[in-house]
């Protein structure tokens, strides 16, 4: 027989938690990631975003919690799949009029959340293969020394920053966080109604400082590119 977690987390409700609670931990990560990019800007040749970098990968409780982060970023995108497709499929069964009205009340965010979803993971896989598997996986990423470090870092700095300087890329990584941003907006709100935490006193907090999060946290990740391109690269 299952145990009731098995049977909890692979019912409806269960899959619905697991992706807010996924949900809410990767909302959490992109304003750290926000923070250790901004660095990309201070036109110190890359030594503190290079600096940070290091830390990132060689701080043995960092690298164990990003294990869980790839794992969290698998396990939201495999639920939210099966979570748009059951909706799919009950919309289906259902009649004109009904779908007609729950289109009419439902937010434009909520009934895109699958197609965001989808163009959201496209754009993680290829951002990885453009930064982290090129600095893990092979030997394109040299190593800098810094005056008064005792130890040799890899010049990520300089991947991200030959990136940056492509227009093409940087229209895509802007345009992506156009759909983060409306992905958030959803996401953000919705994670914590899943969660129960609504209250008449602390809902309204709750949605403003979703959408606000929703608005600046992919706006900064955008000025980042676009700053490195049009002031740093000049």
């Amino acid at each position: 027989m299952k145990s009731w977690f098995v049977r909890f987390i692979t019912s409806s409700i269960g899959k619905k938690v697991v992706m807010a609670l996924t949900g809410l931990f990767l909302i959490s990560f992109l304003a750290v990631h926000l923070a250790g990019n901004v660095q990309l800007m201070f036109g110190d040749g890359g030594q503190a975003f290079n600096e940070y970098a290091y830390f990132m990968t060689h701080n043995p409780v960092i690298k164990f919690t990003s294990y869980g982060l790839y794992a969290f970023i698998l396990l939201h995108a495999i639920q939210g799949l099966i979570l748009w497709n059951q909706n799919r499929l009950a919309r289906g069964s259902q009649g004109y009029a009904v779908k007609r009205d729950r289109l009419a009340t439902a937010p434009k965010s909520s009934l895109y959340m699958g197609s965001l979803g989808m163009v959201i993971l496209i754009f993680i896989i290829i951002h990885m293969v453009q930064f982290w598997a090129q600095m893990k996986f092979t030997g394109n990423v040299a190593e800098v020394t810094y005056p008064g470090a005792e130890y040799a870092v890899k010049d990520l700095y300089t991947l991200v920053y030959t990136a940056f300087t492509n227009i093409w890329f940087v229209i895509f990584y802007v345009i992506s966080m156009v759909f983060i941003a409306f992905h958030l907006f959803h996401g953000f709100e919705s994670a914590f109604q899943t969660l129960g935490l609504n209250h008449k006193k602390w809902t309204p907090l709750i949605k403003f400082v979703g959408r606000a999060y929703s608005i600046l946290v992919p706006l900064g990740f955008a000025i980042i590119p676009l700053y490195v391109y049009f002031y740093l690269n000049q």
